[in-house]
């Protein structure tokens, strides 16, 4: 039997600014009461990381591959060609052997099918590098703002605060 969604304001007034966290609470036929926080800024800020890690990744899977397969001399100038056209709007981000399949099923000579396949592995494991670099960075860079994180629970004085500490 639900309880109700109950909204979370900072000031804790009902009249305070518009809540960012969500309790939703729940009570089973036993007698046990179950429930959820949401954090809306949290989830925000969640996708919005997830999004840019996996946008730094997709961006250097393809430069990181057209570029390989540039260079490659191994690679024929028609497949490179084909190559900067057909990969320049992004890289999917296959295994091995999808990358084999997809290859063999296009035309493309088995020995040229080697050396794509070696540079997607390659493209893989700098792409991944590179997004994980950008998370490290993010979070290092945001243990610079965890200063101004409360130290106490709002709404306590600094009488409980010593009171509760003492024991």
């Amino acid at each position: 039997m639900p309880l109700g969604v109950f909204a979370i304001t900072q000031d804790g007034e009902p009249t305070g600014a518009n809540p960012t966290m969500f309790l939703q609470l729940a009570l089973s036929k036993q007698g046990i009461i179950s429930g959820t926080l949401q954090n809306t800024a949290t989830n925000i800020g969640a996708s919005l990381g997830t999004a840019l890690a996996g946008s730094v990744l997709i961006a250097s899977l393809t430069a990181t591959l057209v570029g390989g397969i540039q260079k490659n001399p191994d690679v024929p100038a028609q497949v490179k060609q084909q190559a900067e056209v057909q990969l320049s709007s992004g890289v999917p981000f296959l295994s091995d052997k999808d990358a084999e399949a997809a290859l063999e099923k296009a035309g493309v000579p088995a020995e040229t099918v080697t050396e794509i396949v070696d540079e997607n592995a390659t493209a893989r494991l700098k792409a991944l590098r590179t997004a994980l670099s950008v998370v490290a960075i993010g979070a290092a860079l945001a243990l610079f703002f965890t200063g101004a994180i409360p130290t106490r629970q709002p709404g306590a004085s600094r009488a409980d605060e010593a009171e509760t500490a003492s024991g």
